[in-house]
């Protein structure tokens, strides 16, 4: 006996579907070619039809609230693992990389009430480039729900602080920075995020030296305090002083500071010479930035050229890898030191 063939849908669904997809893909191409079922329904799109395209497979749930649209271009993390939710693909979509726009809303749809982005992910999507993304981090208010996904780190604060106006929500520059150095894996990574954010624009060196003026507590003060005055105030850094201390510390001889010579351009100021003749230059933060750096070079090679040994030490390296940069100098010594 024949089955009889499936009656075609009413017009009225084909036109339903349609109205659908357009509604879809118009609001996740605005981020990224995902969208939050929240929208959707403030769009007109019911609980059934979201419901009705995720059962045919032509949108894509990545989580409670986020759902792709297939048909719109997708970019990757993975959005695999998670609460499982009714529909929910048992193939993780793929996207490009934790600091695309689609990584950056997920996590803020799937991470909890009020969730905004913090830390490095907040000065990513302020413009920051160049910086590998561990984690995204993202930040909601003491007390709100929270859910956990891999690849988002969630920290509850009070309070989360005052937004960057505009754009994707997320905790302004500063404390974004400043948060971005706490929560780094490592005290180099810290300076690291510092640096690039002030290097890049991304904030501006006197609302960062206030804000920091403001944290009553950090596990990673020491560091962080003197890299935001190497980087925001390097005409006045302190990176000589800590040089001319780190001797004493090992017992090596004390350097003679700022010591004038003539240079390819007149008077220049070594900032550290020994008795032996061994030359150190501290290089504070802005000693990259424009052409300081064919200054220094020219600097350097002229002492060079003099027969006397330079060694360059970024004042950043005084605060991440003291100990290896001060063998080189007690290496140095030892090798300029009559015999």
């Amino acid at each position: 006996m024949t089955t009889p063939a499936a009656a075609p849908p009413p017009q009225h669904s084909r036109a339903g579907a349609r109205r659908r997809q357009v509604i879809a893909t118009d609001l996740a191409g605005k981020y990224g070619g995902i969208v939050a079922r929240a929208l959707l329904l403030g769009a007109g799109v019911t609980k059934d039809e979201i419901d009705a395209e995720l059962a045919a497979r032509r949108w894509q749930a990545v989580g409670p609230n986020t759902i792709a649209i297939l048909q719109a271009p997708l970019p990757a993390w993975s959005a695999g693992g998670g609460p499982k939710h009714a529909h929910m693909a048992t193939t993780p979509v793929t996207y490009e990389s934790k600091s695309s726009p689609a990584s950056l809303w997920w996590a803020i749809w799937e991470s909890g009430t009020g969730a905004v982005l913090d830390g490095a992910s907040s000065l990513t999507a302020s413009g920051l480039s160049g910086f590998t993304l561990p984690f995204i981090d993202v930040s909601v208010e003491a007390g709100s729900r929270i859910w956990r996904h891999p690849g988002i780190r969630v920290k509850q604060r009070r309070p989360v602080g005052a937004l960057a106006p505009g754009g994707i929500p997320r905790v302004e520059a500063a404390m974004a920075t400043i948060r971005a150095a706490q929560l780094a894996v490592s005290d180099r990574q810290a300076a690291l995020v510092i640096c690039m954010a002030v290097q890049q624009g991304i904030v501006r060196p006197a609302k960062l030296q206030q804000r920091w003026g403001e944290i009553l507590r950090s596990k990673r003060r020491h560091l962080i305090g003197p890299v935001i005055a190497d980087v925001c105030d390097g005409a006045h850094s302190l990176g000589e002083l800590d040089f001319a201390g780190l001797c004493r510390a090992r017992n090596l001889p004390e350097p003679v500071r700022q010591k004038v010579c003539r240079g390819p351009k007149g008077r220049v100021y070594l900032d550290a010479e020994f008795a032996c003749g061994l030359v150190v230059e501290i290089d504070g933060a802005q000693h990259g930035w424009g052409l300081a750096s064919v200054d220094d070079a020219l600097r350097a090679n002229h002492v060079t050229l003099q027969n006397r040994r330079v060694l360059r030490i970024p004042v950043i390296g005084l605060r991440v890898s003291p100990d290896a940069f001060m063998r080189q100098v007690e290496q140095g010594i030892q090798q300029s030191s009559p015999r």
